[in-house]
């Protein structure tokens, strides 16, 4: 197994680089010997005295990314706690069903996050990568409807001006509209027939404007 110890805005010490080396071996009886795991070091100088050093640590599995990291005193005290995640993120990953890629691609995976141009989503899961905030305005079904066909979007949320109640409208694949009113905390209860008209046509309740 390959060890890559790179620092963030810094060379590595000598006897850092070596701790590290030596520490992550505990890994092999995990790994085959064509695996490479990736360690970053950085100073975060914004920390307390106790957090200032951090160790990223980067392993490649299956073509899945495995990634554990720790703050510390120091880059050994930061290492060892890394070093903790990411053994037991490796053994749960051994251990559960998966779908294995081909040598080859793992190396070009780690190869790439050694030099900076990907980055690895987090335990292998997908990062939220994009926060949308937006106003929402209090408006009547069927004017939901008019505006989400103007957006030409699928689904439109706003606040049904009738109830008070935050409402997701969307489209069906049969043309017509459905609408979710989602409750915090409480079960799923469907709309009553006479309470519900089509929301792709006029309220079967009137306006009050």
């Amino acid at each position: 197994m390959r060890t890559i110890v790179k620092g963030k805005n810094l060379d590595v010490r000598d006897a850092d680089r070596r701790y590290v080396e030596q520490k992550v071996q505990r890994l092999t009886r995990l790994l085959d010997d064509r695996s490479e795991v990736l360690v970053e070091l950085s100073v975060e100088h914004h920390r307390s005295a106790d957090e200032t050093h951090f160790a990223e640590m980067t392993l490649v599995m299956d073509g899945q990314p495995l990634r554990g990291e720790a703050h510390g005193r120091t880059f050994r005290a930061a290492t060892d706690t890394a070093l903790d995640k990411i053994e037991r993120l490796a053994v749960d990953h051994k251990e559960r069903p998966r779908v294995r890629s081909r040598p080859m691609e793992a190396k070009a995976l780690l190869r790439s996050l050694a030099d900076g141009t990907a980055e690895p989503g987090r335990d292998g899961a997908p990062n939220i990568v994009k926060v949308k905030r937006f106003a929402i305005e209090p408006m009547f079904e069927e004017d939901a409807v008019e505006r989400m066909a103007e957006l030409g979007h699928s689904f439109f949320i706003f606040v049904n001006a009738e109830n008070e109640r935050l409402a997701v409208l969307y489209r069906r694949r049969d043309g017509d509209y459905g609408l979710i009113e989602p409750t915090v905390g409480g079960a799923y209860m469907p709309a009553h027939a006479d309470e519900k008209g089509q929301a792709g046509g006029q309220s079967s309740r009137g306006r009050s404007r």
